[in-house]
């Protein structure tokens, strides 16, 4: 599974809106957010409507206006935003409960390229959906903090960042990793 621009886009901008918001900034524009990852306004504004039509996030007019979430954070699971953005989660339609679609395959019942894809699906619906959009702006900001980062909203004071590591893709720096790792 490979998330879209748009999915990644979104996700990022939320989570700055829980860390906004987790920091006492009630309204963030969409200026604001953009600039805080480097993403394209348009392109963020269109994704931050769909958002607020699915009732994730409600804006506020006027000065000291802008986006926030709409719903608490610990209610807002993270496979219902990546379903919202990018659609179902399973690689291949017959594998997907919410998109179903026959493929060609004589017996589908008997198709182990089925059968693997549901596992896939279901192991990555397991982590989405276990986890909501409260959870990563919580790991989020405790690693900030333990590590002395910086971030738009959120500004530490603590030792500096250590050095980019050596295999970025290393598990040990993942979202599981942090979240059990002692505040």
């Amino acid at each position: 599974m490979q998330l879209s621009k748009k999915a990644e886009y979104g996700l990022r901008a939320l989570i700055n809106l829980g860390i906004a918001q987790e920091c006492g900034r009630a309204h963030v524009s969409a200026a604001e957010l953009a600039q805080a990852d480097n993403l394209p306004l348009k392109f963020l504004e269109q994704i931050l409507l769909q958002l607020r039509s699915a009732d994730f996030v409600d804006t506020r007019r006027g000065k000291g206006g802008g986006y926030y979430v709409a719903q608490p954070l610990a209610a807002i699971k993270m496979g219902d935003l990546v379903r919202l953005l990018d659609g179902p989660l399973a690689p291949i339609g017959c594998a997907s409960k919410s998109a179903y679609a026959r493929c060609s395959c004589p017996d589908e019942t008997h198709c182990g390229l089925r059968m693997l894809m549901i596992d896939v699906r279901n192991a990555i619906a397991n982590i989405l959906d276990r986890y909501s959009l409260g959870d990563v702006v919580e790991v989020t900001m405790r690693k900030i903090r333990r590590q002395g980062g910086e971030h738009y909203f959120l500004t530490c004071q603590n030792e500096p960042e250590p050095p980019a590591p050596d295999n970025p893709t290393d598990p040990a720096l993942g979202f599981l990793a942090e979240l059990t790792r002692d505040a």
